[in-house]
């Protein structure tokens, strides 16, 4: 499958993408059978964008993700995982893995950005899906790994391409300023921009956006929640904002845009999560859910309906471009 047939992919199947940090165990455990029903119910819901990394649980949500999508036709849904962590026996754990997912630490993460660490990140991952092929793949957090990125994974993942043994790849990130090095520095199809486009930030990213209308990128956008401020009809005084407290200033802002979504008769997640898509380089969003009833109430607030007037009274108010 040629990038172009894979970003279309991503546009078709992208109104909703499911994200799969939480379960991995992110922060808190999940139970198998808990973790495994929102997946299914994700698939029941029309869900067909999944998105996954080995760093997520140290190989938890994969493999998880892979036993529910085991018994889906292949080509019925569009499947992305990570580069630049291999999982390696940890010669000296201490109980519980110290990067917030509650699994046991018995796996370590080594950074590798390498041609060979691509490769075998690749294959290993495949092994823990139980599938025999990946749609897109991300360079995963390379901020401090720019060289190694550029001159390892950046060649590996353009000749798997060529090859047809991935459709399409591009670099993930919390930061939009490497990502826009990828986008006008390799020939990259998308990339996952994560906490920097949002209903309540979105300054730093235009630059980014910029080069990828130029050079017909697109965008994989997460954490349109802001880290769970922008999750609820009303932020909560101790909401977090870039995994930390929102400060006064940010809290505020977010209020304010509550109180125009209620006096639009909508809700601030369901005016959060509508705000990307109109972005047209935007390809797809993708959310974490952990449960069930999660994706079911995701999936209500992808279909409200936002009233044309809450988005220009953003706008004459300075929120939103």
């Amino acid at each position: 499958m040629s990038s172009n047939q894979t970003m279309d992919r991503i546009r078709r199947t992208g109104a909703l993408g499911f994200g799969t940090a939480p379960i991995g165990n992110l922060y808190r455990p999940v139970p198998e059978a808990e973790a495994l029903a929102a997946v299914d119910t994700a698939w029941q819901q029309g869900i067909r964008h999944f998105d996954t990394a080995p760093h997520y649980g140290l190989g938890l949500a994969e493999r998880r993700l892979g036993e529910v999508l085991s018994g889906k036709p292949r080509d019925s849904y569009l499947l992305s995982s990570k580069v630049g962590r291999l999982l390696r026996p940890n010669p000296s754990p201490q109980g519980r893995d110290p990067e917030e997912f509650d699994v046991p630490d018995d796996l370590t993460r080594i950074y590798d950005y390498s041609r060979d660490g691509v490769l075998q990140s690749i294959e290993e991952s495949l092994v823990r899906l139980g599938t025999d092929r990946l749609d897109v793949v991300y360079i995963h957090d390379p901020d401090e790994h720019w060289d190694e990125a550029i001159s390892g994974a950046v060649p590996a993942l353009s000749e798997l391409r060529e090859q047809g043994v991935i459709g399409a790849y591009g670099a993930g990130m919390n930061q939009s300023a490497m990502l826009e090095r990828f986008v006008r520095e390799a020939d990259v199809d998308v990339v996952m921009l994560a906490g920097r486009f949002t209903l309540l930030e979105q300054a730093g990213a235009r630059s980014l956006i910029a080069a990828c209308r130029e050079r017909g990128v697109g965008i994989v956008d997460v954490g349109v929640f802001n880290s769970g401020l922008l999750s609820k009809d009303r932020p909560a005084p101790d909401a977090t904002y870039n995994y930390a407290p929102a400060s006064p200033p940010v809290l505020e802002r977010a209020n304010a845009l509550a109180d125009l979504a209620e006096k639009h008769g909508t809700t601030l997640p369901a005016a959060a999560l509508a705000f990307p898509y109109r972005e047209p380089a935007v390809a797809a969003v993708v959310l974490g859910m952990r449960s069930a009833e999660q994706v079911e109430r995701n999936v209500r607030l992808r279909d409200a309906v936002i009233p044309e007037q809450f988005w220009q009274d953003a706008a004459a108010l300075g929120y939103i471009s």
